[in-house]
């Protein structure tokens, strides 16, 4: 029996198996989660991408990752069909996301919705509050100093370290990070901590990709239509959540628990399904065209 999107009902959340289950698994396979994979795409969704972990494999840092002539063209021709509907929501900043796709002006939601460019060309901006944000700054950076293997990524609103290189140093950048912070929060300053795959991150409160998205729904092109959110990451189900308010499709990447309601085992799946759609409106269109 399944529900208006063809989810089982009954089906569990969880990533593996069912309450009974004892062990999650050691690697991830499609066929043991309970979430199904989503529907086609169609001419009149709305499609919001995440970048690392779900259009592109991660790397050992941000400015390292591969941007390879097939997702640059995809992502060309996606938003050819859909009349502009596609925007890149994404924790990098979008100054960075200019690098990796230099001839691709899109909309872009960055810094975790702190900052969004709109399908004009307008960008919108939330500032951090400086003084807090420069202090934190400073310790975040000798702390990554004082450790080889970690590294900050200053975005300018927000500030990442990245702990990939270094895994077994989580539990201490976490407490670390989160001892930096405490002052600040205690004072109002407006900052929170967000984690993520090997990172942790201190943003403005009050944004997030789910913001961005339900923005950019409110605007053209993206009103209207059915909006889609593809993510891998637990920074993405603010964006889930979005989706879910506006009756979309929200996909998750990857293994993990979630709050979305369909998966894609990797990012060669979620390219898998992209080409599938822009397969299917090439052939619909007229021979001459």
């Amino acid at each position: 029996m399944v529900d208006r999107r063809g989810t089982p009902v009954g089906a569990s959340s969880l990533p593996w198996g069912g309450p009974g289950a004892r062990h999650a698994p050691l690697a991830f396979h499609p066929a043991m989660h309970r979430h199904p994979e989503p529907p086609p795409l169609t001419t009149d969704s709305a499609v919001f991408l995440d970048i690392d972990g779900t259009l592109l494999e991660f790397a050992p840092a941000p400015d390292q990752v591969k941007v390879t002539t097939k997702v640059f063209t995809l992502l060309t021709s996606l938003a050819t069909k859909l009349n502009g509907a596609v925007a890149l929501v994404t924790g990098r900043a979008i100054a960075d996301v200019d690098r990796l796709f230099p001839e691709l002006r899109m909309p872009v939601s960055g810094q975790h919705g702190c900052e969004r460019r709109t399908a004009s060309g307008y960008r919108h901006v939330h500032a951090s509050p400086a003084e807090a944000t420069d202090r934190l700054r400073v310790a975040m950076h000798s702390l990554a100093a004082e450790h080889p293997g970690l590294m900050l990524e200053d975005k300018g609103i927000t500030l990442a370290l990245h702990y990939r290189r270094v895994p077994h140093l989580a539990a201490f950048v976490h407490r670390a990070v989160r001892e930096m912070l405490a002052p600040a929060v205690a004072g109002g300053a407006g900052l929170q901590l967000l984690t993520g795959k090997m990172i942790v991150e201190v943003k403005p409160v009050g944004r997030h990709k789910g913001a961005a998205i339900l923005e950019y729904m409110d605007e053209a092109p993206f009103a209207g239509r059915t909006p889609v959110f593809v993510g891998d990451d637990d920074t993405d189900e603010h964006g889930f959540h979005a989706i879910h308010a506006r009756n979309g499709w929200s996909v998750k990447v990857g293994p993990g628990a979630t709050s979305a309601e369909y998966r894609l085992a990797d990012v060669s799946a979620v390219l898998a399904w992209l080409t599938a759609f822009d397969k299917r409106s090439r052939a619909a269109l007229p021979h001459n065209a």
